[in-house]
């Protein structure tokens, strides 16, 4: 029997720059954790689906830690059973060992490339690397454009908003989904943070199907932005921490800052934010949808009418840029990986592989 997967994004294309929540991808109680180290195109994400894969057929969960800027590539694969993780430790997320040796353990794919070759191209590797990073700037200006932009336009929304049957739609929900749940005061709750959805080369892009994987109630939270579905979420997630009850918080890829979803394991229960385009089927929940909309004052919001039309043009705009930018990254980023590839052992860095391999099954014959 197969295992299940889910899959994430530990770090994201942001309005901050890139985002990441790397910490958060294994817990620190990990009994191994693969560093793998080495420059853009010498097999780091073949390598992890390569495990992940054989795992999966064992029979063993699985996580998925994707690539925001490529779609094709992963950061990360996690066996949660057995507490192993494989993570790619190169820019822009730089993993070094925390714990050297005892839970750490580097796996140098440099050491099977052909430096030579390498050498001979070194200007055009020069060349493409800055030309990607120059991208990856411009792209960033153009999210900061674009969260400026959506701040103005909730602002029109948020000025337009009663809150106070919101206040008291909170509370009855939190009622309903804590209720009759028993508190642990024994433990600090832990709050995992990752990114739910990505802004890619492709535009935005979620997974939500795999995160809601052993879920069962949904709570959809409709409405404009600035309507308050995302504090409504950090209002569940204060909860649950209060009573000890673990999270996932999944944030924004453009703001992350605000929540996106929020699932609580132990209850099978997760808020998601439905005015996100989502890739899920959601019909075989229990759901419960909450329309935060109705609770705007028409008037007001009639006023600032050409203002909000303006935002949404302008936001859609930038955004559009932004993932246009992304793109070329990724394009000159695919020439930077078409120099190493040919300068790269694989049969010896699939031989690594089994290696590693290899442990992590040592790992399972313990559980």
């Amino acid at each position: 029997m197969s295992g299940k997967v889910r899959e994430f994004y530990p770090g994201g294309n942001t309005s901050y720059g890139f985002y990441s929540f790397y910490d958060f991808i294994i817990d620190k109680d990990a009994t191994r954790i693969f560093i793998i180290k080495g420059g853009p195109g010498v097999g780091k994400s073949s390598f992890m689906k390569s495990i992940a894969k054989t795992m999966l057929e064992k029979g063993f969960d699985v996580e998925y830690h994707n690539c925001s800027s490529d779609n094709n590539s992963i950061d990360g694969i996690v066996i949660p059973a057995l507490k192993v993780a494989l993570i790619d430790g190169t820019a822009p997320h730089i993993v070094d060992p925390k714990f050297p040796g005892a839970v750490d353990e580097i796996v140098n794919l440099g050491e099977f490339w052909n430096e030579k070759g390498l050498i001979a191209n070194k200007e055009e590797i020069l060349r493409a690397t800055q030309k990607a990073s120059r991208f990856f700037k411009i792209a960033y200006f153009h999210l900061k454009e674009a969260k400026v932009i959506h701040d103005e336009w909730e602002s029109y929304i948020t000025e337009a908003m009663d809150f106070a049957p919101i206040n008291k739609i909170t509370r009855y929900v939190a009622n309903e989904v804590f209720g009759d749940v028993e508190p642990d005061f024994s433990r600090v709750a832990k709050a995992r943070h990752l990114f739910g959805s990505a802004i890619t080369p492709q535009g935005p892009v979620n997974n939500l199907d795999s995160i809601l994987i052993d879920v069962e109630n949904v709570y959809i939270l409709n409405g404009e932005p600035g309507t308050g579905k995302s504090t409504f979420m950090e209002k569940m997630l204060s909860r649950a921490q209060e009573m000890g009850i673990d999270t996932e918080v999944y944030h924004c890829p453009l703001d992350p800052q605000k929540l996106d979803f929020l699932v609580i394991p132990r209850l099978k229960v997760a808020f998601i934010n439905g005015s996100e385009p989502l890739d899920a089927d959601l019909s075989t929940f229990q759901r419960t949808e909450i329309d935060f909309d109705q609770y705007l004052e028409l008037e007001i919001l009639d006023e600032y009418k050409k203002e909000i039309a303006s935002c949404k043009e302008r936001f859609w705009a930038a955004f559009k840029r932004a993932v246009h930018y992304i793109g070329e990254a990724k394009r000159v980023h695919d020439e930077v990986e078409g120099y190493y590839i040919p300068n790269m052992d694989f049969p010896a860095i699939n031989a690594k592989r089994d290696e590693v391999l290899e442990k992590i099954l040592s790992y399972a014959e313990k559980v």
